[in-house]
């Protein structure tokens, strides 16, 4: 006989060591997942009640807004509007961070998230994710956020839901990193595996690799070094679906690298395009935690202090010899 199912709930209320209270995560993490069952519902059907396309807004990125992007975000709003004890909210798609003044209390919460992650491939029928993380507000705060604005060592939660042929939250609270797979039929989270770690070295990596003209000369000799096919330890192959969750999940379980380099302006200056609050730390957060490694191509990505909740930057992650080798090639400069 196979052995009982063990719900998310169930499996967090067992958990002994957590970066915060296992009453606080739990019920957090319960908001998250009734916005992600939300989610991957409407996904599904999405293109039959015409939520499919772009809406003619901008969002603050200077990205066009799709419909779904803007539904998800007010998923999120609308989960944790009583969702004590998460007060503040900070999106992809809010210029500023939402606040909940009547769930602020003595401990209360950040959530941050991008409730689309590869929107890109929303009118494809691709791969989607939902990235998340969380960080304690501090004592007597109020509407400004500088007690916020951290390294990512400071999350006490970190994680994403991938949207595909089945739906799975990959989260830690310190303790690890637990995949549980949404059982439709009961409406549940349920365990897969737990306490999982990625391989040292993997034989993939992901990438937009059009874009390789605009990167410095270390990310492209980093290219042309993993896909040069020497011998097995540097024959690579590219798998790359442009959702970031969706990729890093392929990486987190296989092992390999993820890499979205600067573009070098014209004065030398190198820019990011993936967004550190609420994209890179909490999927470092994750790396780390599974054995891996999170890196702007010249350390830690958790050590970055951000100036504004919008900041950008390089990043590589995944198995941490590809991350090192990276990091050797001095990607970044």
């Amino acid at each position: 006989m196979s052995s009982p199912a063990i719900t998310l709930t169930r499996h967090i209320m067992a958990k002994k060591t957590t970066a915060i209270p296992v009453a606080d995560l739990a019920l957090i993490m319960e908001r998250i997942e009734l916005a992600g069952k939300r989610i991957a519902r409407e996904l599904t059907v999405a293109s039959l009640g015409g939520e499919l396309g772009y809406t003619g807004d901008t969002n603050v990125q200077g990205e066009k807004v799709k419909k779904l992007d803007q539904w998800g975000n007010q998923v999120f709003l609308d989960a944790f509007e009583h969702g004590y004890p998460v007060c503040s909210l900070i999106s992809e798609e809010m210029e500023e961070p939402h606040h909940y003044s009547s769930n602020c209390r003595e401990n209360s919460y950040c959530v941050l998230y991008d409730p689309i992650d590869g929107s890109s491939n929303t009118d494809v029928n691709g791969s989607l994710g939902t990235i998340f993380a969380v960080r304690k507000r501090a004592a007597k705060h109020g509407k400004g956020i500088e007690d916020l604005l951290g390294p990512g060592s400071q999350q006490v939660v970190a994680g994403y839901i991938a949207y595909g042929p089945s739906t799975q939250l990959v989260y830690t609270a310190g303790a690890g990193v637990d995949i549980f797979t949404l059982d439709r039929s009961l409406g549940e989270f349920l365990l897969w595996k737990e306490n999982v770690k990625t391989p040292a070295h993997g034989s993939t990596y992901a990438v937009n690799q059009g874009n390789a003209g605009k990167w410095h000369d270390g990310a492209r000799k980093f290219l042309a070094h993993i896909t040069s096919r020497k011998d097995k330890r540097t024959s690579y192959s590219l798998r790359y679906c442009g959702a970031f969750a969706a990729d890093f999940h392929r990486l987190l379980l296989e092992g390999g690298i993820y890499l979205y380099p600067g573009e070098v302006s014209e004065g030398g200056k190198s820019k990011g395009k993936l967004r550190l609050m609420y994209e890179t730390a909490p999927l470092s957060m994750l790396a780390e935690q599974a054995g891996g490694r999170g890196s702007t191509g010249k350390g830690r990505i958790l050590e970055v202090v951000p100036s504004a909740i919008h900041d950008r930057l390089p990043v590589y992650i995944g198995s941490a010899e590809e991350v090192a080798m990276a990091e050797e090639f001095k990607v970044e400069g």
